[in-house]
């Protein structure tokens, strides 16, 4: 039976990793760690189980997740974040793949997503379909940071399978609105790497045109008040980027 290597990228995560670890231990043949040198303590828990933790310093979350790959000593692989964690369905799902001798490269399923408390099933967070087991000869990291997903070679299409992945995002407001202001200046500084301009139309019509996308078309109002600020939270992390980036180019053009 081919073996698994899961992979998980690290920083600060005491609070999840715990969780993410168990919910991989039926299904792991390897757990491979990257750590970019956490404060708390994220080491100490994960030597409590059977991982391989390497310490590397953060260049992106694509580079931080292409770097676990290589060291990943089996070709498939099952890369997640510290904050989810596999459920039981999940679980039987690869378990089953791996029985039956891994009959595609690549494999997909949804994501749900806990925001402060409350499961989101509607405002563009569910299905939230991800590639996230497949074979590493077939598919490395890619997107825009912080943006990552896995791309995958030669046209291969991934298989869906049942099963949430389940992701602790946030456990309070203040959470998301760090992650919003820390997101938008790292997509913002790359869409500026990029060559990438705004105009002044587009950074006041894409909030409002975000916000009835994700509270009226992706049925956010469904998910009552926590819908409401996720649709609020996603236009504003709209504006934040592309005034940044705004500022950026202002910057440029008059040093």
């Amino acid at each position: 039976m081919p073996k698994l290597t899961v992979t998980i990228i690290t920083f600060n995560e005491e609070r999840n990793i715990e969780r993410c670890l168990k919910s991989v231990l039926p299904v792991a043949d390897e757990i491979i760690v990257v750590d970019s040198f956490s404060k708390d303590q994220t080491r100490e828990v994960c030597e409590k189980y059977k991982v391989t933790f390497i310490e590397h310093p953060f260049e992106g979350h694509i580079q931080q997740k292409n770097y676990a790959l290589e060291h990943a000593t089996y070709d498939h692989v099952l890369s997640l974040d510290a904050d989810e964690a596999l459920t039981e369905e999940l679980q039987t799902s690869i378990t089953t793949i791996k029985a039956g001798n891994w009959t595609n490269e690549a494999y997909k399923f949804n994501r749900l997503t806990n925001f402060c408390g409350k499961w989101i099933k509607h405002t563009g967070w569910y299905p939230d379909t991800k590639i996230r087991l497949w074979n590493k000869q077939y598919g490395r990291w890619g997107g825009i940071n912080p943006h990552d997903k896995v791309v995958l070679s030669n046209n291969l299409q991934a298989q869906h399978i049942t099963g949430d992945l389940l992701h602790y995002s946030f456990y309070s407001l203040e959470q998301h609105m760090d992650q919003i202001n820390k997101f938008s200046s790292i997509r913002a500084h790359e869409m500026f790497q990029s060559g990438r301009s705004v105009s002044w139309f587009k950074i006041l019509l894409s909030p409002p045109i975000k916000f009835i996308k994700h509270y009226v078309l992706l049925g956010g109002f469904r998910d009552g008040y926590s819908g409401y600020v996720i649709s609020k939270n996603s236009a504003h992390a709209v504006f934040l980027k592309y005034m940044k980036l705004k500022y950026l180019k202002m910057a440029q053009t008059n040093p």
